[in-house]
């Protein structure tokens, strides 16, 4: 195309246009007039995407394996099973042990909560649908995927699903700003609501403005009414950061998430919720603290000491 003025004009109104348009979704959020839009381009590119991933990626139908394993929780046995077959299929290369490690830690958590899940590869990565913080996973509608499903892995809560295709699905991610969690503290079950920052830790407001929290405190998801989007028990993170308590209503937390965002690969869609809440269980056991060792200084003397204090006594008068 020439470099005309009615090209640039042209290039700063679909500029225009494509800001207004992430303006009105952002501000419609489920209601957002272009989410039939925005489900279409999911139908469209998302089966592109899995192709793309499927032709490069050796261990694709090895994740497919999990991919129906969470049906019912009396199928966990069967996870196992698939699981020691995906051992055997994956090989022993780097990039695939460290996979399959991934799948480890997300059957565990899997099994310790009593989530059926359905296993996913991520797939796509960016803001293509107006978030600033989603992946693009390989599992739609045909899997049994529906939207404000969690999605977790084998480190603990990695956001929710906010668009389903037939082939593949969005995920906004826990770390984004428009991203809101209630969450439950470990051991005494003060509640709050998690939001995003981006890459900061997650910012925590506790609904007890007295609440007594301490670096190193976790918390876990809360759970929504029907489990959806939020089933309970998720690990969400660690708190590493407290405002000072001024005598609010709220108090003010700053949780790092258990999650790594910028390394999502193997996640896991929560098709059915737990018959009950494992309220901690899911937790990783907490580190041991490293004892501190005790040095014990004892003072000998030594031999020239010993030589000089003899010689002393035998050089005292006598009477």
């Amino acid at each position: 195309m020439r470099d005309t003025k009615e090209s640039r004009l042209l290039l700063v109104l679909l500029i225009a246009i494509a800001f207004a348009l992430i303006t009105v979704d952002i501000r419609g959020g489920r209601n957002s007039p272009v989410d039939g839009a925005r489900q279409a381009a999911a139908a469209v590119f998302g089966p592109i995407e899995n192709g793309m991933s499927t032709v490069v990626d050796p261990v694709g139908n090895a994740v497919s394996a999990v991919r129906d394993s969470g049906a019912r929780h009396d199928r966990l046995a069967r996870l196992e099973t698939q699981n020691a077959a995906l051992k055997a299929k994956l090989g022993s290369s780097d990039r695939n042990r460290s996979r399959l490690a991934q799948l480890d830690k997300m059957l565990n958590i899997a099994a310790e909560g009593q989530y059926g899940i359905k296993g996913a590869q991520v797939i796509g990565i960016g803001a293509a649908q107006g978030f600033s913080w989603t992946v693009t996973i390989d599992v739609g509608a045909n899997d049994g995927i529906k939207r404000d499903m969690t999605v977790l892995n084998g480190s603990g809560l990695v956001g929710r699903v906010t668009t389903v295709g037939p082939d593949a699905s969005t995920v906004l991610l826990a770390n984004d700003p428009d991203f809101t969690v209630g969450t439950r503290m470990e051991g005494s079950d003060e509640l709050g609501f998690a939001s995003g920052q981006g890459d900061r830790p997650l910012r925590v407001e506790l609904l007890n403005g007295q609440a007594e929290v301490k670096k190193g405190d976790r918390l876990v998801t809360f759970g929504s009414q029907g489990d959806r989007p939020f089933v309970p028990g998720v690990p969400v993170g660690t708190v590493t950061g407290i405002d000072p308590s001024n005598g609010g209503l709220t108090r003010t937390l700053y949780v790092t998430p258990f999650v790594s965002f910028t390394k999502l690969d193997i996640v896991g869609v929560v098709v059915e919720a737990p018959k009950k809440d494992p309220r901690d269980e899911v937790l990783p056991a907490k580190p041991k603290p490293t004892p501190i060792p005790t040095v014990t200084v004892t003072v000998t003397p030594s031999a020239d000491a010993s030589a000089s204090a003899g010689a002393s006594d035998t050089s005292s008068p006598q009477r």
